[in-house]
């Protein structure tokens, strides 16, 4: 490690900031010596705010239904090899009382954009799941909506949503996605989210392909500038019905370099160490929380659809019950030094970078 990078990564802990050029400069320094040095810091910060707590967020995946056709993503509409699935409200609302009762007290209901999920029956959802479980947080990650969309299901209850970004540059973006979606519109998105009063999380793949250097210091930016609530970041892993089949995975070791820059940049983000990592290296969500992660995302879907939700090949966790999935988690959790929690796990509350 050089000075310049020693010095870079001694104000970003500081001011929790750098310019693009900076960020660019950082990520194209990356070696063993600043990995560990920034893993220390960022470790440090959360502990500051977080101490050991780990938590945990009950992942239930409704349907892999989509009208999208994203080029990354195994249950794009045109893959035609997808055994597609969409659960009942009723099998929803079983998976959450099983996951209330193996002390979960954050669900997440994920899923392709499946336009059967209207706002009547997503509100409907929510209500029930609010009512049976009060205290509980209902995350919804179900991709592109409109606003009045997005404020019906924030009045139904519901308190955070996530929507990664996958790539602060358009350009980017526009080689991700078919020409029938927008960088526009999924940025509205999530400004539509953060007025109507959402706790707010984005995220991107690590490695995707076209990925640069540059693109990876936009969204660093982005992160710095919008303050996500939670940033869910893993390596790109391909899926073998995709045109990206034949790329290359992203890897480990950037993967966990910017969990632990993105720690630095917005010290209180809830920072899942995700099943992404976990397929990558048998140890992956460990090595996120040792660079500064501080969740984990045991799924509670039905076992029988779990290997269905296959948005990337060879995915982890897909033949577990729900209750051998929590015991897992939790002591591999804390065989590294890190305890579960099993509160609502709400972000911490820091001053914005104007009072800074």
């Amino acid at each position: 490690m050089n000075a310049r990078t020693a010095e870079l990564i001694e104000r970003l802990s500081r001011e929790h900031a750098l310019s693009e050029a900076d960020y660019r400069a950082l990520i194209e320094a990356r070696d063993d010596e600043s990995a560990a040095l920034l893993a220390e810091k960022a470790v440090a910060v959360r502990h500051e705010i977080y101490g050991d707590a780990v938590f945990i967020r009950g992942l239930i995946e409704i349907s892999n239904i989509c009208k999208n056709d994203c080029l990354y993503c195994g249950i794009r509409r045109s893959n035609a090899n997808a055994q597609r699935y969409r659960l009942t409200p009723e099998q929803i609302i079983a998976c959450a009382a099983e996951g209330h009762a193996l002390g979960f007290r954050t669900f997440v209901l994920q899923g392709g954009e499946d336009a059967w999920f209207t706002d009547a029956i997503l509100c409907e959802i929510i209500g029930e799941i609010k009512r049976r479980f009060p205290d509980c947080a209902v995350t919804l990650s179900l991709g592109e909506r409109s606003r009045d969309s997005y404020k019906r299901l924030f009045d139904a209850g519901v308190d955070r949503y996530l929507l990664r970004h996958e790539t602060a540059d358009p350009d980017h973006y526009a080689r991700l996605h078919p020409a029938s979606m927008s960088f526009d519109n999924r940025m509205r998105c999530l400004y539509d989210l953060r007025a109507i009063g959402y706790q707010v999380g984005c995220g991107f793949m690590v490695g995707s392909p076209f990925q640069t250097s540059a693109a990876l210091a936009k969204d660093l930016k982005f992160i710095e500038d919008f303050r996500p609530d939670m940033c869910g970041i893993g390596p790109f892993i391909p899926h073998h019905d995709t045109p990206f089949r034949d790329r290359l995975a992203g890897t480990l070791e950037e993967t966990l370099y910017l969990l632990s820059i993105i720690r630095l940049i917005h010290p209180p983000v809830l920072l899942p160490a995700t099943t992404a990592l976990g397929t990558i290296h048998p140890e992956g969500r460990e090595k996120g929380l040792l660079a500064g992660a501080n969740v984990v995302m045991p799924n509670l879907s039905p076992v029988q659809v779990r290997k269905q939700y296959e948005l990337y090949d060879n995915k982890i966790c897909t033949g577990d019950e729900s209750a051998q999935c929590r015991r897992c988690l939790e002591a591999r959790v804390e065989r590294v030094g890190y305890r579960v929690v099993t509160d609502r796990g709400d972000v911490k509350k820091s001053p914005s970078k104007a009072q800074q």
